[in-house]
């Protein structure tokens, strides 16, 4: 298979190449942006940049030319997989422009070359987000999604709306991801686990958003690769194809018992402060993974405590 990876220089993109590479070719489109350190996306790569079935191009997904001289030179892909965009639910909030033509009209751009180009498989990566501040005890992909409470999840239910278009419309074959805060290894440095373990193990102060009741349903990277391997197989055995799942761990954690794994691990005392939580801040993610059980017949295999050490040793090995 030949597959293109938008975002792939990123935690979850960089992940998902090392997974496939041994047996496909694959092709990254990344404009590493200063969201984060652009140095942690080169060295996310660094396993894979002079594999023979790699090729990284560095463009801007905003630009459409530039996306056209990919697909030409490239000829054809067999999937795309569109992880591509601006993440941050408090940051969007400070500049909603910039995060609709990093994550809507980069879609756009994206799917109306792939339209032009007949290359037509397409899997998206969107967000539990969307869920907003959902009252149900689990979240499920037949839930309204129509009242995000941040411009992060507007702008990602703004473009699984465009693509379903695209199905309806154009024959393109579909399949959206709900991820459940993703964790492991090369996770960003701006989300909360990263933030909290930098600070503990360096004996720094954290804060503590709300009163720490705040529950995340947390997934680890490898059982997200896994399902995204599923998922391709599942689109390859079918004509038409237009499907959601949420992948989670379906095992929630508090904000205080993130922090009292990490202590447990480090084996480090903790120092913290309590300040308000943000408006666009949801009060529980939890994901319904009955659906991605049935049709992709995906389990997640990775308990919270280990995929927490396997993310503290790398983190002790490779940042601190």
């Amino acid at each position: 298979m030949k597959l293109l990876i938008t975002g792939g220089a990123g935690f979850i993109g960089s992940h998902l190449s090392e997974h496939f590479i041994n047996n496909n070719e694959i092709v990254i489109i990344d404009n590493f942006n200063d969201f984060y350190n652009t140095k942690q996306k080169e060295n996310n790569l660094k396993n894979i940049k002079n594999n023979k079935n790699f090729k990284l191009y560095k463009i801007d997904l905003r630009n459409l030319n530039d996306i056209e001289k990919v697909f030409k030179e490239e000829k054809s892909f067999d999937y795309v997989i569109h992880l591509a965009g601006i993440a941050g639910v408090r940051s969007s909030e400070e500049n909603p422009k910039f995060y609709y033509e990093e994550n809507v009209m980069a879609t756009i751009n994206l799917s109306e070359t792939m339209k032009k180009y007949n290359c037509k498989n397409l899997i998206y990566f969107s967000s539990s987000s969307v869920y907003g501040n959902n009252s149900n005890n689990k979240f499920s992909e037949e839930d309204s999604t129509d009242n995000p409470v941040s411009i992060y999840a507007a702008s990602k239910k703004a473009s699984e709306v465009l693509l379903h278009n695209y199905y309806i419309n154009y024959d393109f074959k579909i399949v959206i991801i709900r991820p459940f805060t993703v964790y492991g290894p090369r996770q960003r440095p701006d989300l909360a686990i990263h933030l909290f373990t930098r600070n503990i193990i360096n004996n720094k102060e954290i804060t503590i958003y709300g009163d720490g009741s705040m529950k995340r349903d947390y997934t680890y990277i490898s059982d997200l690769t896994d399902a995204i391997d599923k998922c391709l197989k599942y689109m390859n055995k079918r004509k038409r194809v237009y499907e959601i799942f949420n992948i989670a761990s379906s095992n929630p954690k508090s904000i205080k018992e993130v922090i009292n794994t990490i202590k447990e691990i480090t084996k480090k005392d903790i120092k913290y402060k309590y300040e308000n939580k943000a408006i666009c801040d949801v009060n529980k993610t939890y994901g319904d993974i009955s659906k991605a059980n049935k049709l992709l017949k995906w389990y997640p295999k990775t308990s919270f405590k280990d995929g927490m050490k396997n993310f503290i040793d790398w983190y002790k090995e490779n940042e601190n």
